[in-house]
């Protein structure tokens, strides 16, 4: 009699699990979870694909509560029965549960509160779903077949109707789960972006070249809407990569399209060369004009560069959304649409709060994508570098034949750096102009760096520190002062990194040896030798376009009592520098060999005069002036050295010669030209390096030249 009760009582335990609300709620929300988390897992990217992440979740947050008390009532149902196999697979597929939703819950606080989620929280989910595939579904199936297939003896006895409307609710649930969102994806409008030219467009260069004379191009030969790739900013806001977003704010980067002397040249390039040419400059300086169609025709009061594309220069996007590259430089590269996620472009127009936590949750949650699109191996390489800081022209633009104009990767790839199979060696453009930083940001680590691992709590600087100490002042971006003053000590070669210590340099960037007799006779020749060798540089100095940049020695005598007796190198209050200087500089000219002095490069065919140091090598310049006496002579000798008192003053007993190796961005001439003389504007000098010697005077009369 006690069996048949026991047997009865366990035919309405099974009744009640297959009728029950709760049962059937749990089962449902099982089977929905564990589908839209495989989905989400093999799925590609897509609209359905992020709404299914929120579905995802939300319905996980919805399950917590039927499925922490049905597991603890069936539990207590169920636990003292003998053990089966049915027993060991429910505790396996519980257990699996359990787990999974513990790292579900994790999971959703990471990315609600937190900057990324935890990859390892983020396998034992995916693990636990297979598990629950591999362990529950089997525990409920095995039943379910069992019980269909028992004659009901009673009418408290399983039966097929029973297990029925349990796979009913369970399947009814699972089909409204994905039906809301197929329909919210559906319903999803998105935003209208531009995905053809405007109608004015012109091909000068070809249908097929639609980006030409920039060697620029996307994936598929169309322009990108301006909004596709901008929106930098946004990727601070989020706390995520905020660190990174400051650095780049001030950086050339992100001015490289709202550059004022960018903006001049490209007016004066379209006025001259047509418009269609400035696509030219815009896949280095302003790719985000460039692929939206903004360079084409224009009138007098447009800049032929976009609103985001003005304000955002080289962007996180256009930068991260490179493909492919090549070393030809003038922007051979390949750019690929970004994915981008639900309300980020609405957030980057207009940031609202729910559209703004939709999309930091997504991208958190979610980041395979992100991930996907934004991290590529290719970035920490210098051919990456190489497709925009490599430069030539050709018939296209100058009319005539092809030129190279600046050449930064070659320069290094030849040098003494470039060691290609000894990493320990080598010191690439990463290493130099994007240095290790301290890092709590989500980038932070990078196993695949030879010296790194990927909890090293450091991350790329995004400064991009170089020598431009001209441009952040003026537009006085946020963080500019620091921009300065890092670009300054950089240039003095007070930047220090320690990750490339051991294989670097020390000291000033390009060394300066002043040699000079230690004493001397009044009236006599002076020979000053300087030696400059270029000394942590990893190609030319200077490097860009030197028809623009100015590097030059500054020599300057004095005696006992401060009263210059030569020099060279000096600047005027009006900015330009003494005619006969020393100094590193390219002259390019055009066919008619008039001096490209405009930076008008779409008229240059060649150069009549260029210097710079080569990374490793060192130059020499020499200079000669009369220790004071017989000025006279010296004067008809050497007319342009004189520039010292009649004779040596009484009491004075050496001279005091100090030289000093200057840099600027920007020359005068041009400055004023793009600007106006009555801008008043002139460019930062840096002092690079200096040497000085004191040359002791020797009592008696010395012989010049008239005296021979």
């Amino acid at each position: 009699m006690g069996e048949n009760n026991g047997n009865l009582e366990r035919r309405l335990e099974r009744l009640r699990a297959w009728r029950s609300p709760v049962a059937i709620l749990t089962a449902g929300l099982t089977a929905f979870l564990t589908l839209s988390g495989l989905v989400i897992l093999l799925a590609p990217f897509s609209v359905a694909n992020q709404i299914n992440v929120i579905a995802h979740t939300l319905g996980g947050l919805l399950f917590l509560v039927p499925c922490g008390w049905y597991l603890a009532r069936h539990w207590r149902q169920y636990w003292r029965h003998s053990w089966s196999h049915h027993l060991v697979l429910g505790y396996m597929g519980g257990a699996a549960l359990l787990l999974c939703v513990v790292s579900g819950v994790v999971l959703t606080l990471q990315a609600t509160l937190g900057r990324r989620i935890s990859y390892g929280w983020d396998t034992v989910h995916i693990v636990t779903t297979f598990a629950i595939l591999a362990f529950a579904a089997p525990h409920v199936l095995v039943l379910a077949l069992r019980d269909r297939k028992a004659r009901p003896t009673s009418v408290e006895t399983p039966s097929p109707a029973t297990v029925g409307h349990y796979g009913r609710g369970l399947g009814a649930i699972t089909l409204a789960g994905a039906g809301l969102i197929l329909l919210a994806a559906f319903l999803y409008p998105g935003l209208r972006l531009q995905k053809e030219f405007p109608a004015d467009y012109s091909f000068k260069y070809g249908a097929k070249r639609p980006f030409a004379p920039s060697m620029a191009r996307t994936d598929d030969s169309m322009p990108m809407d301006d909004r596709l790739l901008s929106g930098s900013l946004t990727c601070g806001t989020s706390g995520c990569h905020e660190q990174i977003v400051q650095e780049w704010e001030p950086s050339a980067h992100r001015y490289a399209a709202m550059d004022t002397a960018f903006q001049k040249i490209q007016m004066n390039m379209a006025q001259q060369n047509g418009p269609e040419s400035t696509r030219y400059c815009g896949g280095c300086h302003d790719p985000i004009s460039l692929f939206s169609g903004a360079k084409n025709l224009f009138v007098a009061d447009e800049k032929l560069t976009s609103l985001h594309g003005f304000q955002e220069g080289v962007s996180c996007l256009a930068c991260h959304s490179v493909r492919q590259v090549d070393v030809k430089g003038n922007a051979n590269y390949w750019i690929a649409r970004p994915a981008r996620y639900l309300f980020e472009i609405e957030y980057a127009q207009k940031p609202r709060g729910a559209t703004r936590f939709v999309r930091d949750f997504l991208i958190r949650s979610y980041p395979k994508q992100h991930m996907k699109d934004l991290s590529k191996r290719l970035f920490k390489t210098p051919e990456y570098c190489a497709a925009c800081h490599k430069q030539f022209i050709d018939k296209e633009i100058n009319n005539v034949g092809w030129v190279q104009l600046q050449n930064q990767y070659d320069n290094w790839r030849q040098s003494r750096w470039n060691h290609p199979t000894d990493a320990t060696k080598r010191v690439e453009c990463r290493e130099c102009h994007m240095p290790l930083v301290p890092s709590t940001d989500p980038a932070a680590g990078d196993p695949t760096d030879y010296n790194r691992s990927a909890d090293d709590s450091r991350h790329r600087s995004h400064r991009f520190i170089a020598a431009n100490q001209l441009m952040p002042p003026l537009l006085k971006l946020r963080g500019w002062q620091q921009q300065v003053a890092l670009t300054e000590k950089w240039l003095r070669g007070g930047f220090e990194i320690p990750e490339i210590a051991n294989k670097w340099r020390n000291g000033a960037v390009v060394t300066l040896d002043l040699i000079a007799p230690e004493k001397v006779r009044a009236g006599e020749k002076v020979d000053l030798k300087l030696v400059m060798g270029s000394n942590k540089v990893g190609h030319d100095f200077p490097t860009g376009p030197l028809d623009i940049i100015q590097s030059w020695l500054q020599v300057i005598v004095k005696d006992d009592q401060g009263r210059v007796l030569f020099s060279r190198g000096l600047v005027d209050p009006k900015g330009f520098i003494q005619p006969g200087t020393f100094m590193f500089k390219a002259e390019p000219v055009d066919q008619n060999g008039n001096l490209i002095d405009r930076h008008n490069l779409w008229e240059m065919v060649g150069v009549r005069y260029r210097r710079s140091l080569f990374p490793g090598f060192s130059d020499t310049a020499e200079f000669s002036f009369f220790c004071p006496s017989l000025v006279q002579a010296s004067a008809k000798t050497f007319p342009q050295e004189v520039a010292y008192p009649l004779s040596a003053p009484v009491g004075a007993n050496s001279l005091h010669v100090e030289a000093r190796l200057l840099y600027r961005k920007v020359d005068q001439y041009l400055l004023n030209f793009m600007f106006g003389e009555q801008a008043g504007l002139t460019a930062p000098v840096t002092e690079m390096a200096i040497q000085t010697r004191r040359i002791a005077l020797e009592r008696g009369s010395g012989a010049g030249p008239d005296d021979e």
